[in-house]
């Protein structure tokens, strides 16, 4: 991976950060690093909703 891959940002849009929020505050930066993983991987400029909800299926939470 390269390194401008986890120094630059992903635009979240309000609903899915509204869900990041919703994780225990002590696991939010990995789910959020997972999840931008994610978005990363298949291309995307934009989590969303439908991301974090595959993120949480994927990864069993």
């Amino acid at each position: 991976m390269r390194e401008s891959d986890l120094t630059d940002a992903l635009q979240w849009t309000p609903p899915a950060a509204a869900k990041l929020k919703n994780i225990p505050f002590f696991a939010r930066a990995q789910a959020r690093q997972r999840i931008e993983a994610l978005a990363r991987s298949a291309k995307l400029e934009e989590v969303t909703v439908d991301l974090v909800e595959q993120a949480r299926l994927e990864f069993g939470q």
